[in-house]
């Protein structure tokens, strides 16, 4: 699968490093988590997570979960569940 970028007018493509995208809470003040965009699918790392310790999802398993409405809301209502069990 490839994995492209395209902003401010450039287009590239995401290798196997990936690029790093920063989650921060509304106000900013805390850092959620990083997640990583690969060629391979996304990465998940929440708070200080090491990336290679992170949540991995490829992109097939991603398109899947968004692909429908109703796909979609399970699977966050799956997240959900499972982040109150812990």
């Amino acid at each position: 699968m490839e994995v492209w970028i395209k902003s401010l007018e450039v287009e590239m493509q995401v290798k196997q490093k990936g690029i790093e995208l920063e989650v921060r809470s509304k106000d900013g003040t805390e850092q959620l988590g990083d997640c990583y965009a690969t060629m391979t699918g996304l990465v998940w790392c929440q708070g200080r997570t090491k990336k290679e310790n992170g949540v991995k999802v490829k992109w097939e398993e991603f398109i899947a979960i968004c692909a429908s409405d109703e796909s979609l809301k399970a699977a966050v209502k799956a997240a959900k569940k499972a982040d109150k069990a812990v």
